[in-house]
């Protein structure tokens, strides 16, 4: 997903554009009130014409949803990288404000807009669209003011994300150069690079003072990503270019500029790079030593400061329920039970004798499940990724209405981030579309890419998973843009893996081998819910989790290993996908009894996809509205 990282911010991205003031342009002495009267009605200063400049009459929807869009702005406006993620060109040559003050400055004002929206709009004169915006807006706040207690217990740097790669990434991902002022943006980025990793230490040195901190396995893949950074040209006169390096010289020279002019930026850029980012990187290496020193080998959130609240409280955020760690430990138990009985099935289909585990092993070791690890097996698993995407694609039609406009490309990782990136992720396309939607495949190690569980990966991250859901909510119209560009783990990561299953009863998966490997992805799911909890309320060991998905999965070690890394620095994510995967099953399976004949598969996606993500129970009272509108209407 192309929302915020984590480290950017401890709230999500919809309560971060819920933290500002409705405009960033008003008068001085003006309040949010006077806002919010300028969006629900427009003075009439020409007395000539009543009738051609008579205000137009605004319904409370209306006049609620300008607002949300005035707050939106006002908090794409404090945050110069959500402004490039969106595709604008402003404040490009900025990071931005990742003090502590300016988090809680957010935090004030988004409690003094929920106060704002409850005492100036009217609920119950909303539309259903209007009514979710009003709850959600509420939830997203509510988890900010919640979220205080917690602002330094989210790991600002992990071996899987953090500033130290997110600048690379960010740069050659998201920093379009079209002109020769976009070229002098990224130069100015490249000189504010200092100021960002510098606030980010900080916020990082804090939170280890107090508890909060990696075990010591952590820091040598965060260093070794750090240097990997500021490896090459200009950092090194006899290597290679480095990989900013090499991005900044090939969109330089793409420009229709003078060769001086091209000379000029690229040497602006390499003074950068020397004189303000290596210092920077060599500080960020040299704090990661010292707290390496310093840190433990214990995993999970149990070892912070009141480890077991926070744990719950990102439970709830995550899942939108109130699941305890103990149920959610008990349903992934079940859940693997039975998983393992549908591939005891496969077993017999394909005349394979011997154990659960000799099938895994199998699956795990012969040569016909992986490509080669070169280049050439590379390019060949993009593009087998690709055709089941385009063969996806025509087979839409027959159960979704709605499809959408954006176009997706099947992409590798980049080579400088693979070791500390996961299996596979997605990222939104540019709302101007001038970038696709992109399913990023990690192919450092093709071992860890078994074909037999391409399909399934390829269905969740791009169609009809994640690109179908995002590329629909982005492009959706009346529904305020907080919530087209907001996410809700349980939603979104619930539908990624409700399009593993769904193309099951589409006729794909056409072989057992296939089949297994989407069961393989769901048993991967259902064992996040076991180890998670596991490692954060629990307290199992790293090798004890590793130990438990060695067992019941048959992934290969080294995703395994990488699988649980994530888990352990993002307590509670991981257990989001099974949750919302079996809510958006059971939702289905209700309306498919409760209409019989009337229910129809289009209808039902419709509605799960057509008002964006939302929290679970909002999702089930859509949906049972949808039932009783279509019994109504027979």
């Amino acid at each position: 997903m192309s929302k915020l990282p984590h480290f950017l911010t401890s709230v999500s991205l919809a309560a971060l554009l819920a933290s500002c003031s409705p405009s960033n342009e008003t008068p001085e002495n003006s309040s949010p009130a006077d806002n919010a009267a300028s969006v629900s009605s427009a003075a009439n200063d020409n007395d000539t014409d009543e009738t051609a400049d008579s205000p137009v009459e605004m319904t409370e929807s209306e006049r609620l949803n300008g607002w949300f869009e005035e707050v939106f702005e006002a908090g794409v406006a404090r945050s110069p990288i959500q402004q490039t993620f969106l595709g604008r060109r402003t404040n490009y040559d900025q990071w931005g404000d990742f003090t502590p003050e300016f988090q809680e400055e957010g935090v004030q004002i988004a409690e003094d807009n929920l106060a704002f929206m409850r005492s100036n709009f009217d609920f119950d004169e909303l539309d259903e669209s209007a009514q979710i915006s009003w709850r959600m807006f509420e939830r997203n706040v509510e988890r900010s003011v919640e979220g205080r207690r917690w602002s330094d217990h989210g790991y600002i740097f992990t071996p899987r994300a953090g500033p130290h790669s997110f600048v690379a990434s960010f740069l050659i991902g998201q920093h379009r150069v079209a002109t020769a002022e976009d070229a002098e943006a990224y130069v100015g980025r490249l000189n504010g690079v200092g100021a960002y990793l510098d606030q980010q230490m900080a916020n990082a040195q804090r939170a280890y003072d107090m508890g909060v901190r990696t075990a010591r396995w952590t820091y040598a893949p965060m260093i070794a990503t750090s240097r990997n950074i500021i490896s090459g040209y200009p950092f090194d006169e006899s290597g290679e270019d480095s990989p900013i390096m090499a991005d900044f010289r090939s969109k330089v020279t793409a420009l229709d500029l003078p060769e001086d002019e091209h000379q000029r930026l690229i040497s602006e850029a390499e003074t950068a790079m020397v004189e303000v980012m290596q210092p920077a990187y060599e500080r960020l290496i040299a704090m990661f030593e010292t707290m390496e020193a310093g840190a433990s080998d214990d995993d999970g959130a149990w070892t912070m400061p009141n480890g077991d609240e926070y744990y719950a409280y990102m439970l709830r955020g995550y899942t939108t329920t109130d699941m305890t760690p103990e149920e959610i430990h008990n349903l992934g138990l079940a859940e693997v039970e039975r998983i393992h009985g549908e591939m005891r099935d496969i077993m017999a289909e394909v005349g394979f004798e011997g154990s659960l585990q000799d099938f895994f092993e199998f699956m795990r070791t012969d040569e016909q499940f992986y490509y080669p690890n070169t280049d050439e097996g590379r390019a060949e698993y993009l593009a087998d990724a690709t055709a089941l995407i385009d063969e996806m694609r025509d087979a839409l039609p027959s159960v979704f209405n709605t499809l959408p406009e954006a176009d997706l490309e099947v992409v590798r990782v980049e080579p400088f981030r693979e070791a500390s990136a996961g299996k596979a992720f997605y990222n939104r396309p540019a709302e101007d579309g001038s970038r696709p939607g992109r399913y990023y495949a990690n192919l450092r190690d093709m071992a860890d890419m078994p074909s037999y569980q391409m399909a399934a990966l390829a269905y969740h991250e791009g169609i009809p998973g994640h690109h179908m859901q995002l590329a629909i909510m982005q492009e959706l119209e009346d529904v305020p843009s907080f919530r087209r560009f907001g996410g809700v783990t349980a939603y979104t990561e619930g539908w990624g893996l409700y399009s593993e299953y769904l193309p099951l009863e589409m006729g794909f998966y056409d072989d057992p081998y296939s089949n297994f490997g989407r069961l393989a992805m769901e048993l991967w799911r259902a064992c996040r819910l076991v180890v998670d909890t596991g490692l954060h309320h629990y307290r199992w060991t790293r090798q004890e989790a590793v130990d438990y998905l060695t067992e019941n999965t048959p992934n290969p070690q080294g995703d395994i290993v990488n699988a649980i890394d994530r888990y352990i620095v993002i307590p509670g994510q991981a257990t989001a996908y099974k949750i919302g995967m079996n809510e958006i099953l059971r939702l289905r399976s209700e309306a498919q009894e409760a209409l019989g004949d009337d229910f129809t598969m289009g209808g039902f996606h419709d509605v799960v996809l057509t008002q964006g993500a939302m929290p679970l129970n909002i999702l089930e009272e859509r949906v049972n509205a949808w039932i009783a509108e279509v019994q109504g209407a027979q």
